[in-house]
């Protein structure tokens, strides 16, 4: 009979106490891996409910409850708000700094966008920074979206050294913000029109007989074809009865030009941007923004004052909800929802920004006179400020500020970053 070999009691509480150990690290490793999800998670910012339950990625509750970030009220906020101060952000935009040129109520600096149902998460530099690392994020279109890129760089400036950031413009249509130590790009591209146009030029675009290839955007594309995150806008440039589009070249005589409808060249141009996303965009690696419509307050009889004012001498913000000014055009945003519509059924996921009724409330965030005028005034400008009031464009700090923290809640809550 074979002898029966057993372990001596040492070997065996030998193996049991090695058995023990190796599933205490399997633990701690398993533990630390969580850890640092929620860490990164947690500095980047969490989409709350009233209930206090946290959206997932897709900014929905496990209830699959939608979180509208586009419905709510201002709330002043004097404590928290504005982000950074318009004199210490290094790039900031004289064409903005409201402050630098006279503006002494500021007011609008101060106040928060409050979701009706959910909380927005606080803006962290530090962690986009380190959501763009090795990557670029860009933004596309006409002045507006300028705007929102100043802002962009205003918000991640503080958080980099000086020395470690460098701002890049040959005078060429593309402005790249270069954070050094994240190797990370947040860049600026003049395409006002998004497709080929007379007014590519970023410095002499200001043309009244305004022509576009509506298909033809390769000209544009091919300064961001590789990016990370791609944000977009255009719409004021549209604002006419007509637009002369080209069929041919801008550098041949034998081109052949035709009046169309504004809302039909609109909606052959935003088809050519659609169809070179879904040629060209990286689905796995793209992420894909499309800013809605920015309200313009040039008629003050909208909210209740006198025909022929503006948004001179304002300094209060409309505070009847629902509101909607005729700034903007409710059939040229159909058309793009419609656009992005097709292509999120091709698989292609643009988000919406929708910054449109949350602006309208703030007549009185635009630069009105207190900005840099690039042309002399004249005596009869300087005499009646109303005629060169920018209700069109918006202070920094300011709403732009709150449409980067829209952004930023949307690029932080993707499954896919």
């Amino acid at each position: 009979m074979a002898k029966k070999t057993t372990l001596s009691p040492d070997f065996s509480g030998t193996t049991m106490d090695i058995r023990c150990s190796f599933q205490s690290l399997i633990a701690l490793i398993v533990a630390a891996l969580v850890v640092g999800a929620v860490y990164l998670r947690t500095e980047c910012g969490y989409l709350v409910q009233e209930d206090d339950q946290k959206l997932g990625m897709n900014g929905k509750s496990s209830s699959e409850e939608k979180c509208d970030l586009f419905s709510g009220k201002w709330v002043f906020d004097n404590k928290s708000y504005p982000l950074y101060k318009e004199e210490e952000c290094t790039f900031m935009s004289d064409q903005l700094a409201c402050g630098k040129f006279g503006r002494n109520d500021l007011d609008y600096q101060h106040w928060k966008w409050q979701p009706h149902h959910c909380d927005l998460p606080r803006f962290n530099a530090t962690a986009l920074l380190e959501r763009l690392r090795n990557k670029r994020l860009v933004f596309v279109g006409d002045s507006l979206n300028r705007g929102q890129w100043v802002s962009m760089v205003c918000l991640l400036d503080k958080a980099i050294p000086p020395g470690r950031k460098h701002m890049h413009n040959n005078g060429s249509a593309l402005i790249t913000f270069k954070a050094k130590d994240y190797n990370a790009r947040i860049e600026f591209y003049w395409a006002p029109l998004l497709v080929e146009s007379n007014s590519d030029d970023p410095v002499s675009h200001r043309l009244p007989d305004r022509i576009v290839r509506a298909q033809a955007i390769e000209k544009h594309a091919r300064h961001w074809t590789d990016a990370d995150i791609l944000v977009f806008n255009t719409y004021l440039w549209w604002r006419r009865p007509q637009m002369k589009v080209l069929w041919g070249s801008f550098n041949s005589s034998d081109g052949i030009y035709k009046k169309v409808d504004m809302l039909r060249s609109y909606e052959m141009a935003l088809k050519t941007w659609s169809d070179w996303l879904e040629i060209h965009v990286n689905r796995s690696k793209t992420q894909l923004f499309f800013m809605s419509m920015s309200p313009t307050h040039e008629r003050a009889e909208e909210w209740g004052k006198s025909i022929g004012g503006n948004c001179y001498n304002e300094t209060k913000m409309i505070v009847e909800e629902g509101y909607r000014g005729r700034g903007t055009d409710p059939n040229m945003m159909r058309i793009v929802e419609a656009t992005i519509d097709q292509l999120q059924k091709r698989a292609l996921n643009v988000q919406i920004i929708n910054i449109t009724q949350l602006s309208d409330y703030r007549k009185e965030g635009h630069p009105s006179i207190y900005r840099k005028q690039w042309e002399p005034l004249t005596q009869q400008q300087i005499s009646d400020p109303l005629s060169y009031a920018d209700c069109i464009h918006w202070c920094l700090p300011g709403v732009p500020d709150v449409w980067n923290e829209l952004l930023y809640a949307y690029i932080c809550n993707d499954a896919s970053n």
